[in-house]
């Protein structure tokens, strides 16, 4: 990008660091477009964007209203959704899964809890049955494969991440509590979106043009092993040697490469854990109305507080992922703060990132609600250096210390 990047947007007097941290991006760390807001006691402080939507065409630039395909940070938008059920009595994170939805009891699942199952506890990480474009979109059908799937260990004794599968069960978990039987995706569009005017998709309309989204970047396969300091050398060999765990959960639907989740035909799918499309506008606006309260969208403070809790460890009681083979930390569908992430200014903090870069996450302790949303895909599990460095001049401009926490890697 050319040293002098066109960045447009605002920011809140005080917030100016985090304009020139966004700026630094595009000179120092080969920023190709992206977007970033901040919304703080539900006030929006920080609503920048710059770069371009797609490198190939240098003459089309990241826009006001341009959208991006964010992965993973795509389980916290339906983790909200979730945690809505819950304020609204239609769901109990410590009851099992079963109660609500009777045949997922098959394969020894009859005592799996909500909690259990949020947590990335269940060992269903993997689906046996291949999972097609077909498939998935007759949700009915794929509830049936979801529902007799078997555990990979005993439920409750690990945790791994269930990178795809997560959002699988959440929605078909939610169509089964709410009253009109909704999709987590129409959800989030009609409980969450509209009240804040924040722009959030899981399923893309076709009423999106295709040229609000941005195109994204990533590199060659074998850039994962000149990443290993940041990837962890577990996670890259047991994701290419077939057969065991890890390989098995990133593999199913077989696909060319993860690009294609950020395409049509697979856009149009609700994929609640993977494809989801945002505004970094639109994600900041969603965490800062849980971090203030959650009074906008009807979310209670018994719900809160358990968002906002220390979760409890897996009977073994180590961090250690057995898919992502590197410490992780879960509570109720969102990632928590720990030593090895230590995003937010305490535990009370809650959010999810994305493969490639993009994170998003409330604190409510700050009363923050801050995203990051880039096109170009960094090869970082997590704090991936673009995100901690806005994340920290944030914190800086709250008047909190984010220290040398935020370092990137693997286990910063």
């Amino acid at each position: 990008m050319a040293s002098d990047p066109a960045i447009f947007g605002h920011v809140a007097s005080g917030f100016e660091p985090v304009r020139a941290a966004f700026e630094e991006n595009f000179r120092l760390r080969s920023e190709i477009g992206a977007a970033c807001a901040a919304v703080v006691e539900g006030e929006v402080v920080v609503d920048l964007w710059g770069g371009v939507l797609d490198a190939a065409r240098p003459d089309e630039p990241w826009r006001e209203d341009s959208l991006v395909v964010v992965y993973s940070m795509t389980k916290g938008l339906a983790a909200m959704v979730v945690a809505l059920a819950h304020s609204r009595g239609q769901i109990d994170y410590d009851a099992p899964v079963a109660q609500y939805w009777p045949e997922f009891a098959q394969n020894g699942k009859d005592r799996v809890t909500v909690r259990q199952l949020l947590g990335h506890e269940a060992g269903l990480c993997a689906i046996d049955e291949s999972l097609h474009w077909e498939t998935l979109a007759d949700l009915d059908r794929l509830a049936s494969i979801l529902a007799k799937q078997k555990p990979a260990w005993r439920v409750g004794e690990r945790h791994g991440y269930h990178s795809l599968s997560i959002g699988l069960y959440k929605n078909e978990l939610v169509r089964r509590v709410d009253p009109a039987h909704r999709t987590i995706g129409q959800i989030l569009r009609e409980d969450i979106c509209e009240p804040l005017d924040a722009e959030l998709y899981i399923g893309l309309p076709h009423t999106v043009p295709g040229d609000r989204l941005a195109t994204l970047h990533a590199g060659a396969r074998a850039d994962m092993f000149r990443a290993l300091d940041t990837l962890t050398p577990a996670f890259v060999f047991a994701s290419v040697i077939p057969g065991n765990i890890t390989y098995k959960t990133f593999r199913n639907p077989r696909l060319k490469s993860a690009l294609e989740l950020a395409a049509r035909p697979w856009l149009d799918l609700e994929l609640a854990a993977a494809n989801g499309v945002a505004s970094a506008r639109g994600a900041a606006k969603a965490y800062g109305a849980f971090a203030v309260g959650g009074g906008k969208l009807g979310i209670s403070k018994r719900t809160l507080d358990e968002l906002e809790a220390e979760p409890p460890l897996p009977r073994k009681g180590r961090l250690r992922d057995a898919v992502l083979r590197a410490d992780t930390k879960f509570s109720l569908g969102f990632w928590k703060p720990y030593a090895g992430y230590p995003f937010g200014s305490d535990h009370r903090a809650y959010g999810t990132p994305g493969a490639g870069g993009s994170m998003a996450f409330a604190d409510p302790s700050t009363r923050l609600g801050f995203a990051y949303t880039p096109n170009k895909l960094g090869l970082h599990m997590w704090n991936d250096p673009r995100e901690a460095s806005l994340r920290d001049a944030i914190y800086r401009c709250l008047g909190v210390d984010p220290g040398t926490s935020h370092t990137a890697g693997r286990n910063a």
